[in-house]
């Protein structure tokens, strides 16, 4: 197959050839190797000139530049994701610059894309990993070992030796089952204790679990971590998370015990997601970042040593930075129990390859082929006849789509780009896991540092 580069699309594409390496293909185009993956190098000023006809309300209109990638979406003549590696970086820039001197893991689980691993290395990142398969994936990008995170609680005998084989001395524990494990396969850690309950209860374990991890263990109680659920929404949320940080802090102070580290885990949520009834989202960003700094600044002043803060972030960083290039299966209505009759929108992929949130959250649908004015709402599903593979069409959850719709046109999905790749199945009925292309990034090869 060809890529074939659209207008504002530079002549260089540049095409994994392995593990750790890139092939130059000059030209307007370049063969794709069997996975299908490759880098597409697009000059941003000239792909300002793409247009598209979109079918989204204009209060939910994307209000950063969806240019490039529009770019990229109409150059490719099959159905992929499109990744923009410098929107990535710019976002995980502007993380940083809202909380000066934070070290920053990105959630691999979220987006484990080599190109997107690579690109958070080169800005600094460190990374959070959940298995020694994703840590030795992030080894492949030359991040050093000192700046990886086991962060997964749940983990075997045989994991935890290999990840300390690899070089691992920083994992998280939520179990004193776990913290001995730790010490027998991974003498001489730093262990960070996740938070799973509040009130003074969770104080007293706490302090017991830490006591125990420092004398009976051998392992170096390094600090204490909270998780906010994914895409979390209100500012409270974060307030309870540092009532509850602040209390153990206190209770670790009585107990005589100093940690230096507080992970504040992730749960940043994305910024242009809908509802599973297609509503704007609209997390109150501002007010969140302002209550974390906030409380930072307090738990600093309740600790008796001075304290590093971590975070980590997945889908903040990456969901808004990468679109799907799909098609049309087929509209038709169908009559329902009641005896009335829904349109069904069937698209080329859905949850079990690039959809997996299409049960809780719509995706931005743009047709591109599409310049009429003429829509009707319907049931947007994916193509394996699975009940679960479509958005949710309870009440007003159905999607505005074009009533010409035919077999074979183009849909572009948008905000789609976490657990894209990380949730699709090998080939559900069939369907196989969607080739991936990212834009912008280093000109040169895509891998190492």
């Amino acid at each position: 197959m060809v890529i074939r580069p659209a207008a504002g699309v530079l002549s260089t594409t540049q095409v994994r050839t392995g593990i750790g390496r890139a092939a130059t293909v000059p030209g307007r185009g370049g063969d794709l190797p069997p996975d299908g993956h490759h880098n597409l190098v697009v000059d941003r000023s000239a792909a300002s000139r793409a247009t598209a006809t979109t079918a989204e309300h204009p209060a939910t209109a994307s209000h950063t530049d969806r240019t490039v990638i529009r770019a990229a979406l109409a150059a490719a003549n099959d159905d992929r994701i499109v990744i923009d590696l410098d929107d990535i970086a710019t976002q995980y820039s502007a993380l940083l610059q809202e909380f000066p001197g934070i070290v920053i893991r990105f959630a691999v689980k979220s987006c484990p894309v080599d190109e997107v691993l690579t690109t958070l290395a080169r800005q600094g990142s460190d990374f959070d990993a959940t298995s020694p398969q994703k840590i030795a994936q992030v080894f492949g990008e030359g991040v050093p070992p000192n700046r990886i995170h086991y962060g997964n609680t749940i983990k075997s005998d045989v994991q935890i030796a290999e990840a300390y084989r690899l070089g691992i001395r920083d994992f998280a524990t939520d179990s004193l089952e776990d913290a001995e494990a730790l010490a027998v396969h991974a003498p001489g850690s730093r262990v960070f204790c996740r938070l799973a309950t509040s009130g003074d209860e969770a104080h007293w374990e706490l302090s017991r679990k830490f006591d125990r991890t420092a004398a009976e263990t051998g392992l170096i109680p390094s600090g204490v971590s909270q998780h906010v659920e994914s895409q979390q929404m209100p500012v409270e949320a974060w307030h309870t998370a540092f009532d509850t940080l602040a209390g153990v802090l206190s209770g670790l102070n009585a107990h005589g015990i100093t940690v230096d580290h507080v992970n504040l885990g992730g749960g940043l949520p994305a910024l242009r997601c809908l509802d599973h009834h297609g509503k704007p989202l609209n997390p109150p960003l501002r007010e969140m970042f302002s209550a974390i700094r906030e409380s930072m600044s307090r738990l600093g002043r309740v600790s008796r040593a001075p304290l590093r803060f971590l975070m980590e972030p997945g889908r903040h960083l990456v969901a808004d930075h990468d679109a799907i290039r799909a098609h049309v299966a087929r509209l038709f209505s169908r009559c329902h129990t009641e005896g009335h009759r829904v349109s069904w929108l069937y698209l080329s992929c859905g949850k079990f390859n690039g959809l997996y949130e299409m049960d809780r959250i719509q995706d931005r649908l743009e047709y591109p082929s599409y310049d009429g004015d003429e829509y009707l709402p319907a049931v947007v599903a994916g193509p394996t006849s699975d009940s679960d593979d479509a958005f949710d069409s309870s009440g007003d959850g159905l999607v505005r789509v074009p009533r010409t719709a035919a077999s074979g046109d183009p849909v572009w999905i948008f905000s789609c780009g976490a657990y894209t790749t990380a949730y699709t199945t090998r080939g559900l009925n069939g369907f196989n896991p969607l080739p991936y292309t990212c834009v912008g990034g280093p000109s040169g090869a895509a891998h190492g540092i």
